[in-house]
């Protein structure tokens, strides 16, 4: 038997990197605290305190997502202080369209050999993605795990928890035949698709990270690592003043399986294929990997992050405040009558 001292650092896990981390992110993290958060980060759990006299009954809604394939893109990029915000934008854009305020995040981070500088300039992301959202980044778990990964590579979820009045939670059974659908512009790819847009760009185009993308202007890693954008500020401020009847969060499915997930039965959701102008990238993949228009429509979210179900009387006020929220917004379409159990979305 070998009488060699054997560490954990020798197994490939640096417990000292990983209090170098928790160092360096404690800053980025008490950035994004808000009054009911009772402790910094380090403790075995996350603590929040809800302030249930503010509320009548209060519904807890939950989310978890990850970032999936565009983590890719960063490692070849090199960049690593955005894909934090898209983990958030997944988790706090799901549970806004029931109506919830995003109150705290968790973040799960595991890769094979942790660096505490790319783990800040991920956890910066994270706390970006948490300001913008107005939710409390409370806690998290960084996992090292030799072998498990390959060299430079990570993959992280997200976990965020929110809260809505019960009497206001949004489900689309008020949807009625007539209301208008409004689309909120994205800020591109968002976190979905991007297994079939690095096949076209790479695969089939033929084009490296740094060229210009055509009629585009900006680099593959510039456009594909644009951030997807966090709604819940301009639609806490709607729910306000309007009265919005189904919101859904066009993810992967696009349009065409997210739209029909709000829609009460006997409804279906009429839009217009050409009544929002559809982003440079989105036609590129199209003609790059000869894509057609259903495969386009329920792969990407083809420039609408958001459709927001509103009564008709509503819709241009609606329009009229989403703009002063610096949301580019459109009426893309409206609920018609259907078969009931056939609820879909028609493209004319």
């Amino acid at each position: 038997m070998s009488t060699t001292k054997t560490t954990y650092k020798d197994a490939g896990v640096d417990i000292d990197a990983g209090n170098t981390f928790v160092k360096m992110i404690k800053p980025l993290v008490k950035a994004t605290s808000r009054p009911e958060v009772l402790a910094d980060i380090g403790g075995f759990g996350g603590l929040f305190s809800l302030n249930t006299g503010k509320y009548k009954n209060p519904v807890l809604v939950s989310g978890t997502d990850g970032v999936g394939t565009k983590l890719k893109l960063a490692f070849m990029a090199n960049r690593h202080d955005t894909v934090g915000i898209d983990l958030v934008a997944m988790c706090v854009n799901d549970i806004i369209v029931q109506g919830a305020e995003p109150l705290f995040f968790l973040d799960y981070l595991a890769t094979g050999k942790l660096d505490p500088v790319k783990g800040a300039d991920i956890v910066k992301g994270i706390a970006e993605g948490c300001m913008q959202a107005g939710c409390a980044l409370i806690g998290g778990e960084t996992a090292e795990m030799p072998g498990f990964y390959a060299d430079g590579e990570y993959d992280m979820a997200g976990f965020t928890v929110g809260v809505v009045e019960r009497e206001n939670l949004i489900d689309g059974s008020s949807i009625t035949v007539g209301n208008r659908l409004i689309g909120l512009a994205s800020s591109g790819l968002h976190s979905n698709g991007y297994s079939l847009a690095r096949k076209v760009i790479f695969d089939r185009m033929g084009l490296g990270l740094n060229d210009q993308l055509p009629g585009i202007g900006r680099s593959v890693a510039d456009e594909l690592l644009t951030p997807t954008r966090i709604y819940v500020k301009s639609i806490l401020n709607l729910l306000r003043d309007f009265q919005i009847n189904g919101i859904a969060h066009i993810t992967g499915g696009g349009l065409l399986e997210n739209v029909p997930r709000v829609l009460p039965n006997g409804c279906k959701a009429v839009i217009g294929k050409g009544s929002w102008q559809v982003p440079a990238i989105f036609r590129l993949l199209q003609e790059g990997g000869n894509i057609d228009d259903d495969e386009l429509l329920r792969t990407f979210n083809c420039g609408i992050g958001m459709v927001l179900a509103v009564p008709e009387e509503d819709a241009d006020e609606v329009l009229i405040r989403l703009s002063g929220l610096n949301e580019q917004a459109v009426i893309i379409g409206e609920v018609a009558k259907c078969e009931p159990g056939n609820e879909f979305v028609e493209m004319v």
